[in-house]
């Protein structure tokens, strides 16, 4: 949308209307760096005057500049008076990049709508005081829910001290996702493949263990059509998760995929190597999906997608520390020698069964997106 252009469907005369359709545009906007920001929030942020819209822009990538600067240079002068609309509470503090709430303030801006105050115990609540004190109007809470679901990651590594985890996996109408020989390509159909690269691609970090590479030897890319811009129409590279293989004992091998692929890998045991192996290795003990997530968020990561066999996947399950899951389910059967979902511990009574809602359902081609997350709510606060 350009600078001074109406917004559809509103006036002046309803600031209510106009509000909403703000800050619906700057979530839409946030989304937009949902594959390149990492691991900075999304974040974006209207300027509107008179009904208008006379600025707007989103984070990109990490080093460039906030929202808040990319709308204020498209406003220019058109900024003094105006009301800004932003996803998340600007920054105060001086990072790779100045304070927004410094930009806002010497642009003469009158009023700041902001979705959410931002967990980072850097900014919250700094940014808004800023505002205050500079005699700015601000309001908090328009948009909110949507705000946090689209940085849950964020939020959840700042406030629980680990990442957002989706458990991904395909299989079969017997809940199989794997042939007893342990073949696996494919069960799912070319869309339901598709839709895991964007799963993929929002994600900080891939999560596997050696069983699934040794039996499969994976890329474990994103691979995503693109291509992806910055704001000077310049053709950017996608970011590529931080791969993590879970390898207890050591066993893998350094010609194995997943380590000479693009991007980043690393290799976690519990085992001390007596020379240093060919591969980035840490050592954890225990090597639990606690002590892995741990990990995780201490270096920066905020959403994980687990992708592996029963074991892990029953491991990371049975902790407790699974926030969704996303199961593409094929129309087969392949029978009770083939692989189970995950290794879960035998339940005795129904009590005590692990329970999980449906959060959306949707075909994907020919199969079925199941996204589910835990009965019990997750926080988001």
């Amino acid at each position: 949308m350009s600078a001074t252009q109406p917004l559809p469907g509103t006036s002046s005369g309803h600031a209510d209307h106009v509000s909403t359709a703000c800050m619906q545009r700057a979530l839409a906007l946030a989304a937009r760096g949902r594959y390149t920001c990492r691991p900075n929030p999304m974040v974006g942020c209207v300027l509107e005057k008179d009904g208008a819209i006379v600025g707007e822009g989103w984070h990109m990538r990490s080093g460039d500049p906030h929202a808040e600067l990319f709308a204020l240079r498209q406003a220019g002068a058109q900024a003094r008076g105006a009301t800004a609309y932003v996803t998340l509470e600007p920054c105060a503090h001086f990072g790779r990049t100045p304070p927004c709430s410094m930009a806002l303030i010497e642009s003469g801006i009158s009023r700041v709508i902001v979705a959410m105050v931002d967990p980072n115990p850097q900014v919250s609540g700094r940014g808004l005081a800023a505002l205050r004190q500079a005699g700015i109007v601000v309001e908090v809470g328009l948009g909110a829910n949507q705000a946090r679901e689209l940085n849950r990651g964020f939020i959840k590594r700042h406030l629980h001290g680990r990442p957002w985890v989706t458990l991904k996996t395909a299989m079969s109408l017997d809940g199989r996702t794997a042939m007893a020989c342990g073949e696996s390509r494919y069960i799912t159909g070319e869309a339901a493949r598709a839709d895991v690269q964007r799963l993929r691609g929002a994600s900080g970090a891939l999560i596997t263990g050696i069983g699934t590479v040794l039996r499969d030897d994976p890329a474990l890319t994103a691979r995503l059509a693109g291509p992806f811009y910055d704001a000077a129409g310049q053709s950017i590279a996608l970011p590529q998760p931080l791969r993590v293989i879970m390898d207890r004992t050591l066993r893998i091998q350094p010609h194995a995929r997943t380590l000479g692929e693009e991007g980043p890998a690393l290799v976690l045991s519990e085992r001390t190597p007596d020379e240093a192996p060919p591969y980035p290795h840490l050592s954890l003990r225990p090597l639990t999906p606690q002590a892995v997530l741990q990990l995780m968020a201490e270096l920066g990561v905020n959403e994980c997608l687990v992708e592996a066999g029963p074991r892990v996947a029953g491991a990371f399950l049975g902790s407790g520390c699974v926030d969704e899951l996303i199961v593409y389910m094929a129309p087969a059967l392949l029978g009770h020698q083939a692989f189970p979902m995950a290794e879960l511990p035998a339940v005795q009574r129904l009590d005590q069964r692990l329970r999980w809602r449906y959060h959306a359902v949707e075909q994907v081609g020919e199969d079925l997106r199941l996204h589910l997350r835990p009965s019990a709510a997750v926080s988001l606060v």
